[in-house]
């Protein structure tokens, strides 16, 4: 049985690993769960797995928390915690043998930064832990010999196709995108679509920011960035295709001219499955597997790089290197939450990027802190170029 600890047990990511988990049978004990806000989804979780330390987003809601497992749950009695330190403590305190690392934003980069220093096996959900970060992380996942594995479907893609050849015979690899909401909307009509449009995904149900980043193909930038440090490949050897049925999440193409793919339902328990029991494969219910005579048509097409301008940014703030994907995510974030809250248009999500890329310069962290100061400073950067975009817009 193995010991697992779930940054950010309440969302998307953490609900579907527990119902791995679930069925998992007697494969795994859960020995921490981390949450933000959602303190009764974290209480109905923790009353199911009573796990050994729960934590929070803040200290009225750790009270609030401790207040109704006592009043609940009997002689179980966990430790709570909450903010940063209480994340910290999910992964040093439990000694887990695997630690998913599904928390939302920044606020999971610390407690994963120590799993990899501690040697864990990392179920890597984050985008921002090698988007911010990923220099840092991966010198020390070469130094700990901790097990990076990858839980996006794109990047998950790419662990399994690389399994059927040598990392020097790879020419390149191909993420594929949906295309989003927009894949056929004019650029034209962009500039008036509204969050709820933009919400609408075609195949995924996700949170609200990395909706939006779907749309507008901020997250494909994202998951080329993560490609190029997980497997160590540069940025001219990693691809987007846009395929809108979701079915093949990666390809691989070798030297040769051979292509692997692969292909699986869109539900992220898969990857979740594969990450928790790698490098064994459990049988999966019926309902995962691809239905071969419905499929009648498979799309792929260039994503159209002058509409959707944030892949682009992405790749420069690749090629840039230190501390450029950690201003990227802070500036996209801070903009994705200006979008949703309606004070500035979609079209205006690219130059708030943009512009808080070009004031932030060329630089590098040393330490993590280092990186959680910039990304600090680029929020507030990207801040004060949302209030202009506000200006200009409403002028």
């Amino acid at each position: 049985m193995k010991r697992l600890t779930i940054l950010g047990s309440t969302g998307s990511i953490g609900r579907n690993t527990l119902q791995v988990v679930r069925e998992g049978g007697e494969a795994f004990e859960v020995a921490a769960l981390t949450a933000g806000n959602n303190v009764d989804a974290l209480l109905d979780q923790a009353l199911e797995f009573r796990p050994a330390l729960l934590s929070v987003a803040d200290a009225a809601r750790r009270d609030e928390l401790a207040e109704r497992i006592a009043q609940q749950a009997g002689d179980y009695r966990p430790e709570i915690h909450h903010g940063p330190e209480g994340n910290l403590a999910s992964v040093i305190s439990t000694d887990p043998d695997i630690v998913v690392s599904a928390a939302v934003g920044v606020a999971g980069l610390e407690a994963t930064f120590e799993a990899v220093k501690l040697g864990k096996r990392v179920a890597l959900a984050n985008k921002e832990v090698l988007v911010a970060a990923g220099e840092l992380v991966m010198a020390e996942v070469a130094r700990s010999g901790a097990e990076l594995l990858p839980v996006d479907s794109e990047h998950n893609g790419v662990h399994q196709c690389l399994r059927a050849g040598r990392y020097e015979e790879v020419a390149r690899l191909i993420l594929t995108a949906s295309g989003g909401p927009f894949r056929k909307t004019p650029a034209v009509e962009l500039a008036g679509v509204t969050p709820a449009q933009a919400l609408n995904h075609p195949t995924w149900k996700m949170g609200n920011r990395i909706t939006i980043d779907s749309a507008t193909l901020m997250n494909k930038g994202f998951e080329v960035i993560e490609a190029c440090r997980l497997f160590g490949f540069a940025p001219h050897q990693v691809d987007v295709l846009v395929h809108p049925q979701s079915i093949v999440h990666a390809l691989v193409e070798f030297k040769d001219g051979s292509v692997v793919a692969q292909f699986a339902a869109p539900d992220m328990k898969l990857p979740i499955q594969y990450a928790l029991f790698y490098p064994e494969r459990r049988d999966g219910p019926a309902e995962r597997r691809l239905d071969w005579d419905s499929m009648r048509q498979l799309e792929f097409e260039p994503p159209d790089w002058t509409k959707f301008p944030m892949l682009g940014l992405a790749y420069r703030a690749l090629e840039a290197g230190g501390a450029a994907g950690c201003v990227l995510n802070a500036a996209d974030e801070a903009a994705v939450a200006a979008f949703l809250d309606s004070k500035i248009p979609f079209s205006a999500l690219a130059r708030v990027v943009e512009r808080t890329l070009e004031e932030t310069g060329s630089r590098r962290a040393s330490s993590i802190r280092e990186t959680l100061e910039i990304d600090r400073e680029a929020r507030e950067i990207a801040a004060r170029m949302v209030e202009e975009s506000s200006v200009r817009v409403g002028s």
